[in-house]
């Protein structure tokens, strides 16, 4: 009887799901997979990796992916590991004062920065590639700073005691055994950051009117009404992002 009474409750559930997952990731593979006249060809993913714009674009969008990712990562861990750290009080406000940004909008917040970036640098058009890396590392540090936090927050203090009863300085015990234990949460940042800096296309908009990114790409094809070659790349950079989340994933359950 609760059995059945599961399996109605979860009919709401596996239609969202059916409409608005699985539904719409059939028509991306239909397009994909097919030529102008609905016959079934590969010759659409063929053109992809013949089209010099499409590659450049993605690896452009991976090189301001990788370093929003890293920049984030730099910035995030030592931020992270000092509020979790007993001697600093109030952590519980410090983390928040780096959460509240994200209750702005979005649209403001990378407004003001490139306000900022104008009277720093006087003409935006100059450096692209490092301001929408600092808009987008301005955008997704949160998102690496929690995880980390969380991860750092729930090892047991008495291992770092151990490491300091056995002799080791503050940067070896650091090195040895704090980032070991939270690579789970630095794995789960850099997921967070990497998938969504790959596909972001309004920062470089807003930063400097720029659309050469892979979301904008996609968004080209959809809006000239070329489903396939929108298609196309849409899997390709879901394949990319499927294997990332496998590969993080996996190393999370071998940190554990």
């Amino acid at each position: 009887m609760a059995r059945d009474k599961r399996r109605f409750y979860s009919v709401p559930y596996m239609i969202f799901m059916i409409l608005f997952f699985i539904l719409p990731l059939l028509i991306l593979f239909y397009y994909a997979f097919t030529s102008a006249d609905g016959v079934f060809s590969a010759s659409n993913f063929i053109g992809f990796f013949k089209n010099k714009r499409a590659l450049s674009t993605l690896v452009y969008s991976l090189l301001i992916a990788l370093c929003t990712t890293a920049l984030c990562l730099v910035i995030a861990y030592p931020c992270a590991y000092l509020i979790s750290k007993k001697i600093v009080k109030g952590k519980r406000i410090l983390l928040l004062l780096f959460i509240m940004p994200m209750w702005i909008n979005f649209t403001l917040r990378i407004t003001a920065l490139k306000e900022i970036l104008t009277l720093i640098e006087g003409n935006l058009a100059f450096h692209p590639f490092l301001n929408t890396v600092l808009g987008m590392t301005y955008d997704f540090l949160p998102f690496m700073i929690l995880p980390i936090f969380n991860s750092v927050e729930k090892i047991d203090k008495s291992l770092i005691e151990a490491s300091k009863d056995l002799f080791a300085n503050e940067r070896e015990t650091i090195l040895k055994v704090v980032i070991p234990l939270s690579l789970p949460g630095i794995l789960s940042g850099v997921s967070m950051v990497f998938l969504p800096a790959m596909t972001n296309y309004v920062v470089p908009d807003l930063v400097y009117n720029s659309t050469y990114i892979m979301g904008s790409l996609i968004g080209s094809y959809f809006m000239a009404y070329d489903w396939h070659n929108g298609s196309v790349v849409s899997l390709v950079l879901l394949s990319l992002i499927l294997i990332l989340t496998l590969l993080t994933g996996k190393s999370v359950e071998e940190t554990r």
